[in-house]
């Protein structure tokens, strides 16, 4: 699970007012009629005293029983307004955090994102973002609201009697000491509950991303009791963090119930010696009773913001992982079709890590500008690296990697990657339609050229048989589709960029002879006026290469062509040996070669 990095940022509680200052005036607004109803009920004990004095004296009692009823009215009234604003807000402000954590998430780099868990970045975009939601507004009113209350009732209380008001003062301090010991208990509890709910979400994420694997093996029990595990793990620190708000609770009832029965006990002994009214003692244990919601909203808004502050290290801790600069000023692109681009790799080596092993080493490699440029290998020679470097989805350890004579580095992000065109191994499918994943990179494409793309991809029977033709949703990473189909919008994707340069990843790995034999078709036209660069594991792809690049361990063992590379390259030789040559691609085997043994694709590539 991603680790929440050291706080060298923003203090917690700093980070936490930056998500409310730009819905300041909600918040200020509601918590201001808020507040006005604690005054409200502030002012109704001292009325009480009044109505009191009015009916044990004889006096009219009309205008202090009116006057209690408006002050009831005025409390309920401006309470329920103030709240609601507050509840708004405080979905503004879950809002803003969303948007500020989804953008980030999104600039993440790869190489921070691979070695992190989606289940549990997805816990801190909805999980914490939503605990933000109390501590950032409801928490802080509480707070500020609770503080001005008690000090108004302690000042009114002071004016009915000093020596009961000093009783209620020992038991307050008495208070606020226990509530200041549990507070970093319960923010420790509470980072320590939120982290195990991001993981629980980690266990389940994989489980239902391989959900068709986990059946396939009857793996469901033993999955179950993996995510199970994780679930119980978060009880368990759940169950710690109630514990601590639990005893910040009973602490706070408690308090008030001895305040209520010294105050009574000691109150009523003023009163038999003369020392005290009646209506005093009454309005004093008034304040008494209203004291309990503002004490228990202060002790509320401390346990509660402690949860919201663990909410914002996970968050913030998001903010302080690496991510791309993709702030630079891009170039307005250039009118008609992007000009094939050259690439070069300079001496180029990558670990992952300081000290790990090296996935490339040393690689120097000129592509020029049009034609296509296959790179096999065997597994894990790092075939894939080499296309993520051009991406940039990784730097390099040393060396640099050239774009038209210019380090990737020095590029825009945005500029470079509107050059190129990728297509993944995978070929991923988002949930959504099928114009919108061919779309997603170039959503103002005229329709003219998507419908030439579709057609160059052999994607036009598929939208035949769809209900909604390019309007049909796809499912969920395209589980309505073939692995084929998937792969073929994949490759439409690309294209429909008029990319400079175009990186495929094995693209005919779920293709079959028929569809294989178009795309090769397509690529050959491609590479006439762009430069494409393609690794790939079948010989019929191969050969049609311009250019071959063999990679092993990292390193670049061989370039040439096809025919030059059977005679000059053992490795590719054995490579090759895996394939049955036939047609334009057969060679005549050489005196003592083993003759090659058939098989549909290079096996270890």
């Amino acid at each position: 699970m991603l680790p929440i990095p050291g706080a060298a940022g923003r203090a917690p509680l700093a980070s936490l007012l930056s998500y409310v200052r730009p819905h300041a005036r909600g918040l200020l607004g509601g918590a201001a009629l808020m507040f006005l109803g604690g005054l409200a009920n502030l002012a109704q004990p001292m009325v009480v005293k009044s109505l009191i004095d009015a009916l044990t004296g004889g006096t009219p009692y009309r205008e202090p029983m009116l006057l209690l009823v408006a002050l009831l009215l005025l409390s309920v009234v401006v309470g329920v307004w103030g709240m609601y604003l507050v509840e708004l807000t405080a979905e503004s402000v879950v809002l803003t955090a969303r948007r500020r954590l989804v953008a980030r998430l999104l600039r993440l780099r790869v190489a921070v994102v691979d070695g992190a868990e989606p289940g549990d970045l997805l816990s801190r975009a909805t999980g914490d973002t939503t605990q933000l939601r109390a501590a950032a507004t409801s928490n802080v009113v509480d707070l500020v609201a609770g503080v001005l209350q008690i000090a108004g009732a302690v000042v009114l209380m002071g004016r009915l009697d000093a020596v009961l008001l000093a009783v209620v003062l020992v038991v307050l301090l008495m208070l606020a000491a226990v509530t200041l010991a549990l507070v970093p208990r319960i923010r420790s509890a509470g980072e320590e509950a939120q982290e195990a709910v991001g993981g629980m979400g980690a266990v389940l994420e994989r489980t239902l991303g391989a959900f068709r694997t986990v059946k396939a093996n009857g793996a469901e029990e033993r999955q179950a009791a993996a995510v199970h595990a994780a679930a119980r793990q978060a009880w368990r620190r759940g169950r710690q963090a109630a514990r601590w708000v639990s005893l910040a609770g009973i602490a706070t009832g408690l308090a008030v119930q001895v305040a209520f029965i010294v105050v009574l006990g000691v109150g009523g002994a003023r009163v038999a010696a003369g020392g005290l009214a009646v209506s005093s003692l009454v309005a004093f244990l008034l304040y008494l009773f209203y004291l309990g919601g503002p004490v228990t909203q202060l002790v509320g808004g401390v346990t509660g913001l402690q949860a919201g502050l663990a909410a914002v290290r996970r968050i913030d801790g998001i903010a302080e992982l690496a991510a791309e600069d993709l702030d630079r000023p891009a170039h307005a692109p250039a009118a008609g079709i992007p000009a094939p681009v050259t690439v070069a790799f300079r001496d180029v080596s990558l670990r992952h890590r300081p000290g790990g092993p090296a996935i490339l080493e040393h690689v120097e490699l000129r592509l020029p500008a049009t034609g296509l440029t296959a790179v096999v290998g065997p597994s894990g020679a790092g075939k894939t690296t080499l296309l993520a470097l051009i991406e940039r989805f990784y730097d390099p350890t040393s060396g640099q990697v050239e774009i038209d004579g210019r380090d990737v580095r020095d590029w825009p992000l945005a500029d470079l990657r509107a050059r190129i065109g990728y297509v993944e191994q995978d070929a991923p499918v988002l949930s959504g339609t099928l114009r919108d994943n061919v779309t997603m990179g170039s959503a103002s494409a005229p329709e003219p050229w998507l419908v030439e793309v579709l057609e160059q991809t052999r994607l036009v029977p598929l939208l035949r048989r769809l209900p909604d033709g390019l309007d049909t949703a796809v499912g969920h990473h395209g589980t309505t589709l073939s692995g084929g189909e998937r792969q073929r919008i994949a490759i439409a994707r690309a294209l429909l960029r008029r990319p400079g340069l175009l990186l495929l990843d094995e693209p005919t790995s779920q293709l079959d002879a028929m569809n294989e034999r178009a795309l090769g078709e397509i690529v050959a036209a491609v590479a006439r006026t762009t430069t494409v660069v393609m690794v790939a594991h079948r010989l019929s792809t191969v050969t049609r290469a311009d250019r071959i690049v063999v990679l092993d361990a990292g390193r670049v063992r061989a370039v040439g062509t096809h025919a030059d590379l059977l005679d000059g390259c053992e490795l590719y030789r054995g490579l090759a040996a895996t394939q049955l040559l036939t047609g334009a691609a057969a060679q005549a085997p050489r005196p003592g070669a083993q003759a090659p043994r058939q098989s549909a694709d290079i096996a270890t590539i």
